[in-house]
């Protein structure tokens, strides 16, 4: 039986209206919604499993967002002219929406839950990935799936020193500020975003605005539940649990795993005293022990070593590696470590280790970024690898995970904000590859970028580095512990993970994931004073390695210089079919890339040597270079007549050098005078500005012999 929609309208709080209706789309999915602004439109659909699958032990959460090129009216550019993986945009977007949804769900709940999301109807001005996770959480909330709260997620943007939520694309265009936030009613959960060095206060003020916003949306959702008649959840199978097996564990281990925490010891020799320990552990729970109990022991034994941990650092002050809270990992790092790159850096930290270069290219190499609304080419990209050895492991290589995507995007999006404007003719490419991970390596991405970007010679005006901060609580006591430079193994046991990028002058990227419930604005504060300080501990490290830009690109990098004509001069640098443009290159061994912007010409000249470029530049500057009456030339010969030569004295000029303005002598022929191809400075002495014709004289810049007078320009030719 059909049943009507249902939905609720809300004002965002900036005067734009969102709807969200449930019952009239995928209505056999356990929980379906559109969420409606403007002409966008998202679909978003939950299914999850009744039961857990055989042998279950974690979570298997999936979202995927997908946008549909139908949705702006368009036809995909593939080969085969469908919609097919996730871009990376796609993937972006997919993850912070999961990040969002995760802690939501009960930590014994294990059933495989899927988040599809698509978008079916595109507006040029409302940015859906703003409205994505907002419509997930609305499905979550009206089916009778298992989750603990519900949420939403907002973008807060500073256009002209004003906070916006939600912001316009034309208007996101002009931000200096761009966070994704999701909330609970009560806590922050995920921070995400960009900005051209903020202060600490300034990402406290964004926080505390989106999270007013992302209220409100909350409770559009609980009246949409409310409306549907969604009271209770449904019950799920429990993972088996052994009380006795438990503490079992705990008598054997606690005390032996407290001994290697506080060791101080590196990761590799830590964790073979993890795993020497966990099999004895199991030896001593004798041969009777039954697999799925083998299996629980060692779920008792991670959950322990999470504790004890936890513990250590809050009662001890101690950290895995003994550092201080506060302490960053010894530094290493050089520039130029490859010959044949444009620019490189090794930057290590620690157990972390990241090799980065910098590749040039010209306007034909930009990266085209497509979605439904709108397709733009990047000038500046970054891509990291992140290899299963980087972790001493062995894994199959399949093409980019979404981590290593969202790690290089957190990565390109902090440099971004020092590289230079849309004048710098270069297209840039860096490519971060870990060699070595124990923590953090997107942040060492950050800090080798930097490097790269200055021995390659882009004139970024200072650096950039990243800190990676955890954050550790204990809500019986109250007692928390800020760690500054985490390990992997204190990522996996913090409450909030966080990675700050910034310069000296302020922040420039953040990424945040928030476990725990009743987090102060305080404590965050406080945390990120301590992620500022790190930070510009590491860059002290890295000025200390390259102080500023090199002043030119290395010898065996393109040259480009870009130069800005009169839009009337386009046609005279290609010429007819081209004939000009390619002959300059072919002359030069350059390439050419001209485009017209408004009411100028845009020429980016790209050489491997500095030669070319330069004679490529003098060949353009001649073709529009105006002529000056009176100006001196450097001309070459093209044709010999009776009465003259014909001679170029700028690329695409030419004019009559008369016989009687070659010389003070009066010549009677000019066989033997001057030949095809011969170089000749002359003086432009006239122009006719009727015919165009140019009046040259080489006498003119000839001492004049005695009692002659000076020879000067025929009236009409001026």
């Amino acid at each position: 039986m059909l049943t009507q929609p249902i939905s609720v309208t809300f004002d965002i709080g900036n005067g734009n209206e969102v709807t969200i209706e449930t019952g009239k789309l995928a209505r056999q999915a356990d929980g379906s919604v559109t969420v409606k602004q403007g002409n966008c439109i998202i679909l978003a659909t939950v299914v999850a499993n009744t039961e857990p699958k055989e042998g279950q032990d974690f979570f298997p959460l999936s979202v995927d967002y997908q946008e549909k090129f139908a949705a702006a009216g368009r036809i995909p550019g593939s080969f085969f002219k469908r919609e097919a993986r996730l871009n990376d945009y796609e993937i972006l977007t997919s993850r912070l929406i999961d990040r969002a949804l995760r802690p939501l769900f009960p930590e014994d709940y294990l059933c495989e839950v899927q988040v599809l999301l698509s978008l079916v109807s595109s507006d040029e001005q409302v940015m859906p990935d703003a409205l994505a996770c907002l419509a997930a959480s609305s499905a979550l909330a009206i089916s009778d799936i298992p989750i603990k709260e519900i949420i939403s997620e907002v973008r807060i943007a500073r256009i002209d020193g004003k906070m916006v939520v939600n912001p316009l694309r034309k208007d996101l265009e002009k931000a200096d500020m761009d966070f994704m936030i999701a909330a609970t009613d009560k806590n922050l959960m995920m921070v995400e975003g960009e900005s051209a060095e903020c202060s600490e206060e300034d990402l406290i003020n964004a926080l505390q605005l989106a999270h007013d916003a992302i209220r409100i949306q909350i409770k559009a959702q609980e009246e949409l539940k409310a409306k549907k008649g969604v009271s209770e959840k449904r019950d799920y199978k429990k993972p088996l649990q052994n009380e006795e097996l438990q503490q079992k564990v705990i008598a054997f281990a606690k005390d032996k795993v407290y001994q290697i925490s506080k060791t101080g010891t590196a990761k590799n020799e830590r964790s073979e005293s993890y795993d020497k320990l966990k099999d004895e552990l199991i030896a001593s729970l004798g041969e009777d022990l039954t697999d799925e109990n083998k299996k629980l022991a060692k779920k008792y034994f991670e959950d322990l070593k999470w504790e004890v941990v936890r513990n250590m650092i809050l009662d001890d002050r101690i950290r895995l590696d003994g550092r201080k809270l506060d302490e960053i990992r010894p530094l290493a790092m050089e520039i130029d470590p490859l010959p044949t790159p444009h620019g490189s850096a090794l930057f290590t930290r620690g157990e972390t280790q990241s090799l980065t270069t910098v590749t040039f290219g010209t306007p034909l190499d930009e990266l085209l970024v497509e979605s439904a609304a709108k397709s733009i080419d990047s000038k500046f990209f970054l891509h990291y690898n992140f290899p299963p050895f980087s972790t001493g492991e062995v894994k199959m290589m399949r093409g980019q995970s979404r981590r290593e995507v969202g790690h290089g995007n957190l990565a390109m999006r902090s440099l971004r904000q020092l590289m230079p404007g849309k004048d710098y003719a270069y297209t840039v490419r860096v490519v971060s590859d870990i060699l070595e991970s124990n923590g953090s390596s997107s942040m060492a991405t950050v800090c080798a970028g930097s490097l790269a970007l200055m021995d390659a010679g882009v004139p970024i005006p200072k650096h950039v580095s990243g800190v990676a901060m955890g954050l550790i609580t204990r809500q019986e006591d109250g007692k928390n512990a800020i760690l500054t430079d985490i390990l992997g193994d204190e990522d996996h046991l913090g409450d909030m993970d966080f990675k700050v990028t910034g310069t000296r002058d302020g922040i420039c990227g953040v990424q945040m994931d928030i476990k725990v419930d009743g987090l102060s604005m305080d404590t965050m504060r406080e945390a990120l004073e301590q992620a500022r300080k790190g930070r510009l501990h590491i860059l002290d490290a890295m000025y200390e390695c390259i102080t500023a830009p090199r002043a030119e690109v290395k010898p065996h990098a393109p040259r480009m210089e870009k130069l800005f004509i009169d839009k009337e001069f386009i046609g005279a640098v290609i010429g007819p079919g081209g004939k000009i443009i390619q002959e300059i290159q072919r002359e030069t061994g350059t390439t050419i890339n001209l485009e017209e912007v408004g009411n100028y010409g845009e020429v980016s000249i790209f050489s491997p040597q500095k030669e070319g470029l330069e004679k490529a530049v003098a060949w353009v500057k001649g073709i529009v270079a105006v002529p000056e009456v009176n100006s001196v030339y450097e001309s070459k010969v093209k044709s010999v007549m009776p009465y003259g030569a014909f001679v170029e004295f700028l690329p695409g000029k030419q004019g009559l050098l008369h016989i009687s303005e070659i010389s003070w002598k009066r010549l009677e022929t000019m066989e033997g005078v001057l030949n095809e191809g011969d170089m000749v400075k002359v003086k432009l002495i006239g122009i006719d500005h009727k015919t165009g014709k140019f009046k040259l004289s080489r006498k003119a810049l000839m001492p004049k012999p005695d009692g002659k007078p000076q020879s000067q320009p025929n009236e009409s030719h001026e």
